[in-house]
């Protein structure tokens, strides 16, 4: 009896330290993640990040993304008035034409904006914004930038120095300097982004291209217009695709690179294949290593050992994947029937002959679908590695992000981007289903 008495309370005790424990855990646990936060709302200033904030300039960036601009341009010095898409010289209006909402008059140039806003270029160097719920803003150039507005009544929509004013709304921008003053009214879509202005099939439709009649004398429709759409000048359709080009280029090369140097020196650091400890030790060492050390810090060796170019980045993909595929080979290979290998042997079958009619066709479906995922992910790397080594669509990105200048650059680059992944991702999966299944097959 007394057995069991002690038996039942050696039980409710550890019942109460497992209940206890568990009450511990659940209490402390949600209290650790609550005092990591807490650091991390401290330690990275989150309220200064807050008050850096530049909500005007992200949003105007924002819009950038999925709108294009016209100029109107006045230079403070000769009073010369231009208007061009997008600020190109390929958008440019002919002298003596512009759009129907701006409209020269002598000295003055009135722009209007839309929705009760509208800006009046004045003699002088000056110039008014008319906003609906704040009335004119009038700026000129004296020895310096004036506005007639004092500083502490300046709107958080109005960026102001002695160098230079940005007046920024939801109808447009006023950007005055010293030199010049600029209006960019925005509009929805990626303009010239089929023809520029000065190709005789900007503002003709498709049906009127394909089936219409002959637009340029010199040129049948569908090659002229095949021709001044891959030479866009401003959006530079050849130069992107040949970019796409060279990161999936990179991305084969660096992965079917690592491949085909990983496999045999997987048999190496496969204990069933090297019973020799010390090199079986000294591969896997070395596999680790070359993984352990990320594609763009070998992106940055090679670059400042061969220069830039995508071979640069495509050597990089290969030298940190074939660690990574050597180990996963190296684990395949531990794990195959032998057999199947005992099999090929009894025919005097040599070595050679052993591992490929023995060996291979077990590991072949774990070959194919590493391989093939790791084409489709390096085809993301690629991009990004591109960006160092001068090479591919990832430069290009670069680029267009630096200059901030047509950022609805970005978003096609970027959307060119998701569709390569998409498309490498669709096509793996296909050789992936169709490879490994053939072979099981067989």
């Amino acid at each position: 009896m007394s057995d069991m008495t002690a038996d039942l309370s050696a039980r409710m005790a550890g019942a109460d330290r497992l209940i206890r424990r568990k009450r511990l855990v659940s209490i402390g646990a949600p209290l650790a993640v609550l005092a990591y936060l807490s650091y991390v709302f401290f330690a990275f200033d989150v309220i200064g990040l807050a008050e850096r904030a530049r909500v005007d300039n992200a949003m105007t960036l924002m819009r950038d993304t999925y709108s294009y601009k016209t100029v109107v341009s006045r230079n403070n010095r000769t009073g010369d008035l231009t208007i061009a898409k997008e600020g190109e010289r390929a958008g440019l209006y002919p002298e003596g034409t512009s759009p129907d909402w701006v409209m020269p008059r002598g000295q003055t140039t009135e722009i209007d904006l839309a929705d009760g806003h509208y800006v009046r270029f004045l003699p002088e160097r000056a110039a008014i914004y008319h906003h609906p719920d704040f009335g004119d803003i009038r700026v000129q150039v004296t020895s310096g930038v004036q506005i007639n507005l004092p500083e502490s009544e300046i709107p958080d929509w109005i960026s102001y120095s002695k160098a230079r004013v940005d007046i920024t709304t939801e109808a447009g921008r006023l950007t005055m300097t010293r030199a010049k003053t600029e209006v960019f009214r925005y509009f929805f879509g990626w303009e010239l982004f089929w023809f520029t202005l000065d190709s005789p099939y900007h503002g003709h439709s498709v049906v009127a291209i394909l089936f219409g009649p002959q637009i340029d004398p010199d040129r049948s429709n569908i090659a002229g217009a095949w021709h001044d759409f891959w030479e866009n000048p401003l959006w530079h359709h050849a130069q992107v695709f040949w970019a796409l080009g060279e990161t999936i280029l990179m991305a084969f090369l660096g992965t079917m690179g690592a491949a085909l140097l990983a496999l045999p020196l997987a048999f190496l650091a496969a204990k069933n294949f090297t019973p020799i400890m010390t090199l079986r030790f000294a591969v896997r060492r070395v596999f680790d290593f070359v993984r352990g050390v990320d594609a763009l810090i070998f992106t940055i060796l090679l670059s400042r050992a061969f220069g830039p170019g995508p071979m640069t980045g495509a050597l990089a993909i290969l030298l940190t994947d074939s660690g990574s595929f050597g180990k996963l080979f190296s684990e395949a290979l531990e794990n195959v029937d032998s057999k199947q290998i005992e099999g090929v042997q009894s025919t005097g079958a040599p070595v050679l002959a052993r591992y490929r009619f023995g060996v291979i066709p077990q590991i072949t479906p774990v070959l194919l679908s590493q391989v093939l995922y790791y084409l489709e992910s390096n085809t993301r790397s690629a991009t990004i590695i591109g960006a160092i080594t001068g090479g591919g669509i990832g430069l290009m990105l670069t680029q267009a992000i630096i200059t901030q200048k047509d950022w609805e650059e970005v978003s096609y680059y970027i959307v060119l981007i998701v569709v390569m992944v998409i498309f490498m991702d669709w096509l793996s999966g296909i050789l992936r289903r169709r490879m490994i299944k053939g072979n099981s097959g067989g």
